[in-house]
Protein backbone atom coordinates (compact mmCIF):
# COMPACT_ATOMS: atom_id res chain seq x y z
CA UNK A 1 0.00 0.00 0.00
CA UNK A 2 1.01 3.56 -0.53
CA UNK A 3 3.09 3.35 -3.71
CA UNK A 4 0.35 3.26 -6.32
CA UNK A 5 2.59 4.27 -9.24
CA UNK A 6 4.34 0.90 -8.94
CA UNK A 7 1.06 -1.02 -9.32
CA UNK A 8 0.83 -2.54 -12.79
CA UNK A 9 -2.92 -2.02 -12.71
CA UNK A 10 -2.44 1.74 -12.09
CA UNK A 11 0.08 1.95 -14.94
CA UNK A 12 -2.37 0.19 -17.27
CA UNK A 13 -5.17 2.50 -16.18
CA UNK A 14 -3.08 5.61 -16.74
CA UNK A 15 -2.18 4.41 -20.23
CA UNK A 16 -5.88 3.82 -20.97
CA UNK A 17 -6.64 7.42 -19.97
CA UNK A 18 -3.81 8.72 -22.16
CA UNK A 19 -5.10 6.73 -25.15
CA UNK A 20 -8.65 7.96 -24.61
CA UNK A 21 -7.41 11.55 -24.56
CA UNK A 22 -5.47 11.03 -27.78
CA UNK A 23 -8.36 9.35 -29.60
CA UNK A 24 -10.87 11.96 -28.48
CA UNK A 25 -8.68 14.80 -29.73
CA UNK A 26 -9.23 13.84 -33.38
CA UNK A 27 -11.95 14.59 -35.90
CA UNK A 28 -15.64 14.80 -35.02
CA UNK A 29 -15.02 13.25 -31.60
CA UNK A 30 -13.04 16.33 -30.56
CA UNK A 31 -16.09 18.53 -31.27
CA UNK A 32 -18.67 16.39 -29.46
CA UNK A 33 -18.06 17.97 -26.09
CA UNK A 34 -20.63 15.89 -24.23
CA UNK A 35 -19.43 12.42 -25.20
CA UNK A 36 -15.79 13.50 -25.37
CA UNK A 37 -15.82 14.92 -21.86
CA UNK A 38 -17.80 11.97 -20.48
CA UNK A 39 -15.39 9.29 -21.74
CA UNK A 40 -12.41 11.36 -20.66
CA UNK A 41 -13.77 11.78 -17.13
CA UNK A 42 -14.53 8.07 -16.87
CA UNK A 43 -11.07 7.12 -18.17
CA UNK A 44 -9.28 9.49 -15.78
CA UNK A 45 -11.42 8.20 -12.92
CA UNK A 46 -9.92 4.72 -13.25
CA UNK A 47 -6.26 5.46 -12.34
CA UNK A 48 -7.38 8.24 -9.97
CA UNK A 49 -9.49 5.84 -7.90
CA UNK A 50 -6.82 3.15 -7.97
CA UNK A 51 -4.28 5.67 -6.68
CA UNK A 52 -6.64 7.05 -4.06
CA UNK A 53 -7.61 3.55 -2.95
CA UNK A 54 -4.01 2.44 -2.60
CA UNK A 55 -3.33 5.43 -0.35
CA UNK A 56 -6.13 4.53 2.06
CA UNK A 57 -5.31 3.26 5.51
CA UNK A 58 -7.02 -0.11 5.18
CA UNK A 59 -7.67 -2.77 2.58
CA UNK A 60 -11.41 -2.38 3.13
CA UNK A 61 -11.24 1.29 2.18
CA UNK A 62 -8.94 0.53 -0.74
CA UNK A 63 -11.32 -2.09 -2.13
CA UNK A 64 -14.14 0.47 -2.13
CA UNK A 65 -12.11 2.73 -4.44
CA UNK A 66 -10.99 -0.18 -6.60
CA UNK A 67 -14.64 -1.12 -7.14
CA UNK A 68 -15.41 2.44 -8.19
CA UNK A 69 -12.53 2.20 -10.67
CA UNK A 70 -13.99 -1.05 -12.00
CA UNK A 71 -17.33 0.71 -12.53
CA UNK A 72 -15.57 3.49 -14.42
CA UNK A 73 -14.08 0.90 -16.76
CA UNK A 74 -17.63 -0.17 -17.64
CA UNK A 75 -18.47 3.48 -18.33
CA UNK A 76 -15.52 3.76 -20.70
CA UNK A 77 -16.60 0.57 -22.48
CA UNK A 78 -20.15 1.87 -22.91
CA UNK A 79 -18.97 5.20 -24.28
CA UNK A 80 -16.44 3.40 -26.49
CA UNK A 81 -19.29 1.36 -28.00
CA UNK A 82 -21.33 4.48 -28.67
CA UNK A 83 -18.39 6.39 -30.13
CA UNK A 84 -17.58 3.53 -32.49
CA UNK A 85 -21.17 3.04 -33.60
CA UNK A 86 -21.57 6.72 -34.52
CA UNK A 87 -18.28 6.74 -36.41
CA UNK A 88 -16.02 8.66 -34.04
CA UNK A 89 -13.50 5.84 -33.63
CA UNK A 90 -11.83 3.55 -36.11
CA UNK A 91 -12.07 -0.20 -35.57
CA UNK A 92 -8.43 -0.18 -34.47
CA UNK A 93 -9.02 2.56 -31.87
CA UNK A 94 -12.19 0.86 -30.63
CA UNK A 95 -10.42 -2.50 -30.30
CA UNK A 96 -7.47 -0.89 -28.51
CA UNK A 97 -9.70 0.70 -25.86
CA UNK A 98 -11.82 -2.44 -25.51
CA UNK A 99 -8.76 -4.68 -25.11
CA UNK A 100 -7.23 -2.35 -22.53
CA UNK A 101 -10.51 -2.18 -20.59
CA UNK A 102 -10.91 -5.95 -20.54
CA UNK A 103 -7.33 -6.57 -19.41
CA UNK A 104 -7.58 -3.83 -16.80
CA UNK A 105 -10.89 -5.13 -15.45
CA UNK A 106 -9.40 -8.60 -14.92
CA UNK A 107 -6.29 -7.19 -13.24
CA UNK A 108 -8.40 -4.98 -11.01
CA UNK A 109 -10.61 -7.89 -10.01
CA UNK A 110 -7.51 -9.81 -8.93
CA UNK A 111 -6.32 -6.81 -6.91
CA UNK A 112 -9.71 -6.53 -5.22
CA UNK A 113 -9.70 -10.23 -4.33
CA UNK A 114 -6.16 -10.10 -2.97
CA UNK A 115 -6.92 -7.04 -0.81
CA UNK A 116 -10.10 -8.64 0.51
CA UNK A 117 -8.13 -11.71 1.58
CA UNK A 118 -5.48 -9.68 3.43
Amino acid sequence: MGNFRKLVVWQMAKELAVRVYKYTSEGAFSRDYGLRDQIRKAAVSVPSNIGEGDEQGSNRQAVRYFRIAKGSIAEVQTQNDIAFEIGYLTREQYDDIEHRCNALSIKLLHLIKSRMES
